[in-house]
């Protein structure tokens, strides 16, 4: 029983680290994007773990971890309180996974900013809570088909990050890029976030977060085996991010002649991410690697995203968690002590790994596209484009950041 109370404890500190990661996403995409629709980023933030919390709660748990169903879906009682769950009690479970749902769905949000209908965005935020995500999450984390393949996903690069990155892009394709972002010849137009400071005080609030979001998968902290196991979590979780910064920003100085700030934040996420799915397996070495790895990749991946499919997206959200998310977790197959390539353990884990990082974008990018087609010709998605042209926030909701 004390190391029930012990293990429970932990789960719940963790949980409220990544509900505190909340803060941090709102103050990165309210940081990089123009202060005349910050409002409207804080309320889809708010309203992302609100409804959230509620349709998880009520649907998505259930569908989630419940009893497997031909290893596509789970199904159980809806608002459940049953027994212990990996050992800890169910609401513990229930509050941890659903600070986790909540993630998912906040990533969207940058990638549509500033252009975006709220009350589209609130359909969108319900439905990818409710069905999207618990039904790829199954697979994975409740007893599916891919986690019978023995795909690892410890903490969720693909489950939370990449899903949520995935339906942005396709919100992003479908909402279009905000006025004047692209010239008539089709040159990007740089259109500067308001506050950077906003940004890298989110940046550090995110990484602090991430201790819980990593280490609190781990689900127990009693004994040995686990006070070494979350210590392990911790460092290689560092080091990632540490390396993905260092990393974008060397890449960065290169490319434009001068360490740009804005790059070197995302590149310590795009580490944080990447590490996401390997942080128990992989040695601190690895997490290095993988932190290099993710932040080179994500200044190439904005750039492309940008450039040269004109695809806008004002926070760099697709590059940073669905190209990390899905490096981080092929890169398991590479250097898993256990099972990694480079370890002796063959290509098997490797194939897994890519099957389940392609089986997930098409689940999510498909079904986050068919849903913002859906909404955008029966309530529409965009705002008009003088609404757009004053600000989401005086228009959308009658106030301003800066009065």
């Amino acid at each position: 029983m004390e190391n029930i109370g012990i293990d429970t404890i932990w789960v719940l500190i963790a949980a409220a680290l990544v509900m505190l990661m909340q803060a941090g996403f709102s103050l990165v995409e309210i940081g990089l994007t123009r202060a005349k629709n910050s409002i409207n980023i804080l309320m889809k933030n708010f309203v992302d773990f609100s409804a959230g919390s509620i349709i998880f709660w009520f649907f998505g748990f259930s569908l989630m971890f419940g009893e497997d169903v031909a290893g596509f879906i789970g199904f159980g009682d809806f608002m459940s309180d049953s027994n212990a769950i990996d050992g800890i009690p169910f609401k513990a479970s229930l509050i941890f996974q659903t600070v986790f749902a909540a993630t998912a769905a906040t990533i969207v949000s940058g990638a549509i900013a500033e252009r975006t209908k709220f009350s589209a965005y609130l359909i969108f935020s319900i439905i990818i809570t409710a069905f999207i995500y618990p039904i790829s999450g199954h697979w994975i984390w409740g007893g599916g088909w891919l986690s019978e393949m023995g795909f690892h996903d410890f903490a969720g690069s693909t489950v939370v990050h990449s899903v949520g990155a995935w339906v942005a892009l396709a919100g992003a394709i479908v909402v279009g890029p905000r006025i004047g972002k692209y010239s008539s010849t089709g040159k990007s137009r740089v259109i500067p976030g308001h506050n950077l400071a906003f940004g890298a005080l989110g940046v550090f609030i995110l990484w602090f977060g991430w201790f819980g979001f990593n280490a609190g998968s781990q689900l127990a902290a009693s004994g040995e085996d686990n006070a070494i196991a979350i210590s392990h979590i911790f460092v290689t979780t560092n080091l990632s991010a540490v390396a993905g910064a260092m990393a974008a920003m060397i890449i960065s100085w290169i490319r434009y002649k001068k360490p740009a700030l804005s790059i070197t934040m995302n590149g310590a996420l795009a580490g944080l991410v990447g590490i996401t799915a390997g942080c128990d397996i992989v040695s601190p070495g690895s997490a290095l690697i993988i932190g290099a790895v993710a932040g080179t990749f994500l200044v190439l991946a904005v750039e492309f995203i940008d450039q040269k499919l004109k695809i806008d997206d004002p926070v760099g959200a697709v590059a940073v968690h669905g190209i990390s998310g899905a490096l981080g977790t092929i890169m398991v197959g590479l250097f898993a002590t256990e099972g990694g390539l480079f370890y002796g353990g063959g290509t098997a884990l490797l194939t897994t790994q890519i099957i389940g990082v392609v089986a997930v974008f098409l689940w999510a990018f498909i079904m986050g596209f068919l849903l913002f087609k859906l909404i955008k010709i029966t309530v529409g998605v965009r705002v008009s484009s003088s609404e757009e042209q004053k600000g989401l926030d005086i228009t959308e909701h009658g106030e301003e950041i800066y009065n």
